[in-house]
């Protein structure tokens, strides 16, 4: 198989910089180009030492940037740029393939999307064309798509274990409560207060609370499981790590089924998935930072039929560039485990 020739836009934030670490061992690509406008005329290993034995070019502007000869492109920008980039992208090159991990494209009505993002979508014409990519649950779509919208890191650690179980209607679609922890590089490399170590360090928070973006997200695709709407309680805490997040989930399950059912319908749904595993005890975050895996567990509430939920992954590769990796080895139909079987690493 030939090289992939690929382009990294926004290769110097944190997800940039760790789809190039993750993607630089894959036997089918070829990194052609670098793009970062606050970065352009630097090598990324000035940005990041580590990776100086990968001999990239050096990164440009976007308006130097061409398109032409590239076959797929990775955004890796910041939610409201990818959508005003979009066309002068497909202009140069309208077979290029297009993997986004921002925002721009998940939201399928644009005045939501306008509303919790402040923002005006300049190409919301596209977002037709851009499958959802949660990679075990879009697999098919995805292999058949030339654009795919990559999920948000919350939504990636509660949508793949309760999809499933909305789907078989094992459980509830009302009364779902959400309590997520991430590590702080989930709030990217942009200095704030809020992110400064002494801010972060030997504490705990809650933030964004009933606000967050991607509660739109999580609801959207929920009630596409259950074919109604949805409504859910979701509260994000930053915790004082680099990376990974937990999900605790509470739901009610339905009237006529109990514990065995759930655990029946999820080992099913995942028995030929290798990177997401239902686990018997309650995972750590520590079982997959560095990794692109989510391990999953239930465990049967103190109330009547409740049902408790504890899913982990690392925010920046299941919920972000790894998961995009696997997306694209699903549209070129290669492995999907491609350059993606490290194993947790606390290191």
């Amino acid at each position: 198989m030939s090289k992939i020739k690929i382009s990294i836009i926004g290769c110097s934030g944190y997800t940039g910089l760790e789809l190039i670490k993750t993607i630089s061992s894959h036997p089918y690509i070829e990194i052609s180009s670098l793009i970062a406008n606050e970065n352009s005329g630097k090598y990324i290993s000035d940005l990041s030492s580590s990776l100086i034995m990968l001999k990239l070019p050096k990164i440009i502007s976007f308006e130097k940037a061409s398109f032409s000869n590239i076959d797929l492109v990775f955004l890796c920008l910041p939610h409201s740029l990818s959508h005003q980039i979009i066309s002068k992208i497909i202009s140069q090159n309208s077979n290029i393939k297009i993997i986004d991990l921002s925002a721009d494209f998940r939201i399928d009505n644009s005045d939501i999307y306008n509303q919790w993002y402040n923002t005006k979508h300049s190409n919301f014409s596209y977002q037709s064309n851009f499958i959802y990519g949660l990679s075990e649950i879009n697999k098919d779509k995805i292999k058949k798509s030339n654009y795919i919208s990559c999920p948000g890191c919350y939504p990636t650690s509660i949508l793949l274990p309760l999809i499933p179980l909305l789907k078989n209607k094992l459980i509830k679609s009302k009364n779902i409560i959400i309590d997520s922890k991430s590590g702080y590089s989930g709030a990217g490399k942009k200095l704030s207060q809020d992110s400064l170590f002494c801010e972060i360090s030997n504490s705990f928070k809650a933030y964004n609370i009933s606000r967050h973006r991607h509660i739109i997200e999580i609801e959207q695709e929920l009630s596409k499981a259950a074919n109604n709407d949805i409504t859910i309680e979701f509260t994000p805490h930053i915790i004082p790590i680099n990376r990974g997040i937990l999900s605790t989930i509470y739901c009610d399950i339905s009237d006529n089924f109990d514990i065995s059912d759930i655990n029946n319908c999820l080992v099913t749904s995942y028995k030929d998935s290798f990177f997401v595993n239902f686990v018997t005890n309650p995972p750590h975050i520590k079982d997959v930072v560095n990794s692109n895996f989510c391990h999953f567990s239930i465990q049967k509430g103190r109330c009547n039929n409740r049902l408790i939920i504890i899913s982990v992954i690392d925010n920046l590769l299941k919920g972000a560039s790894g998961q995009a990796i696997q997306n694209m080895n699903l549209i070129y139909n290669i492995d999907e485990k491609s350059s993606l079987t490290q194993l947790a690493n606390i290191a």
